[in-house]
């Protein structure tokens, strides 16, 4: 590691634990007041657990490289956001770890922008794993059909290789877009969260019930498509054309997929 990387790594660690308070330290009293902001060195290499010695010499630059637990140990003291913890990993010269899955419940902000957008367009949100966890009135109108129940939920990959009323909505050529977007996305997705059984489950599944995902899946593809024309057949405003466009985010791992009606 280089000195200005060291340096780096103990301003960082300066950083944040001048930003922590006393009622951060267990047991501590909401009342506490201290003279200077932060926690000491003793308290947060406390809450880590690690010794005070080996923690200072992090924050000077004089110690070696940090293994990976001891990072971890320090990203779960400062309470550090996933993209925290992997600046942290990276100050170290550690490669950052793999999330093990995506964020459970969506962002305020992007439930209030799915509401909000219910007379504009249809909106949908999904996760890295491909379960769709949330989409509007207009999303609903639109693609309700396509959005069968099953032992995978509303599973995207799923869906797109055993919905019964895919075709009708999409039409040939779009259901075969899907599909073949869907078996690259499950192949990104499975790379990302390899040790999730669900997805380990789905793939199982659908390799011995689908010969359409078994040959798409055979193409070796890995989800890149961030933009599309869609075009969908509505039960009383007949063919109708978007276009998509998927807006990511990286901190919960929610995909954002917007559709936008094409004029006439």
């Amino acid at each position: 590691m280089l000195g200005d990387e060291r340096s780096g790594l103990g301003e960082y660690l300066r950083h944040h634990r001048s930003e922590m308070t006393p009622r951060d330290r267990p047991g501590a009293s909401p009342l506490s007041h201290r003279r200077v902001p932060g926690l000491r060195r003793q308290e947060l290499a406390d809450i880590a657990g690690i010794s005070v010695e080996y923690y200072t010499r992090l924050e000077q630059g004089r110690a070696s490289r940090p293994s990976r637990e001891v990072l971890t140990a320090l990203a779960r003291a400062f309470r550090l956001s996933n993209a925290e913890q992997d600046h942290l990993f990276r100050l170290a010269d550690e490669r950052p770890p793999q999330p093990r899955a995506p964020a459970a419940e969506i962002r305020p902000g992007l439930q209030q922008l799915l509401d909000s957008l219910d007379d504009t367009m249809p909106v949908t949100i999904h996760d890295g794993r491909l379960d769709m966890l949330a989409f509007n009135v207009a999303a609903a109108d639109l693609f309700g059909p396509v959005f069968d129940d099953g032992p995978y939920g509303h599973n995207i990959a799923y869906q797109a290789f055993t919905s019964a009323g895919l075709r009708e909505v999409l039409g040939n050529e779009g259901a075969e877009q899907l599909a073949r977007v869907a078996a690259a996305e499950l192949r990104k997705a499975l790379s990302l969260y390899p040790e999730d059984e669900q997805l380990r489950s789905l793939f199982r599944e659908l390799s011995t019930s689908s010969p359409e995902f078994s040959r798409h899946w055979e193409r070796g593809e890995i989800g890149t498509w961030r933009s599309a024309m869609k075009r969908v057949n509505h039960p009383t405003r007949g063919l109708l054309a978007f276009d998509s466009e998927m807006l990511h985010d990286p901190e919960s791992d929610h995909w954002v997929m917007l559709f936008t009606p094409r004029r006439a």
